[in-house]
């Protein structure tokens, strides 16, 4: 099967399904460290996930980069509390932005992205017209 541009659109949003059941479900099931992790790396599945959707002819590695450049860009802007006090009058900003800068998140970020590029590089390898 090929994955064609179409083919993205229609899969991203059931890949981002999974990826927000699958942090809803570690966090029922843990309240430790998996839990904060887990979801940080997920919510940045996420994040790819949406470049994909947004973005079905992007390369691997670019999809991957804005994904992980947008996390971080959420991230550090906690540091100006603008993210907080959205987050205190809505639960979906809560959620997109966050509350407050945690350093560590800038480092699981990636852990959410790197294995979603691997994958998308390996189908566009696999599904790539041979050359003549």
């Amino acid at each position: 099967m090929s994955l064609t541009p179409g083919r993205v659109r229609l899969l991203m949003p059931v890949a981002a399904a999974l990826f927000l059941g699958l942090a809803l479900t570690i966090r029922a099931l843990d309240d430790g460290a998996l839990r904060q992790h887990s979801g940080t790396a997920l919510y940045a599945s996420m994040v790819w996930a949406a470049v994909r959707f947004l973005g079905p002819r992007l390369a691997p590695l670019t999809a991957g980069a804005i994904a992980t450049a947008f996390c971080w860009a959420v991230e550090c802007a906690q540091l100006t509390g603008i993210p907080a006090q959205l987050s205190a009058h809505s639960l979906a900003a809560r959620l997109a932005l966050g509350v407050q800068f945690d350093p560590v998140d800038l480092a699981w970020y990636p852990v959410g992205v790197l294995p979603l590029v691997a994958l998308h590089a390996l189908l566009a390898r696999r599904t790539a017209p041979a050359s003549a």
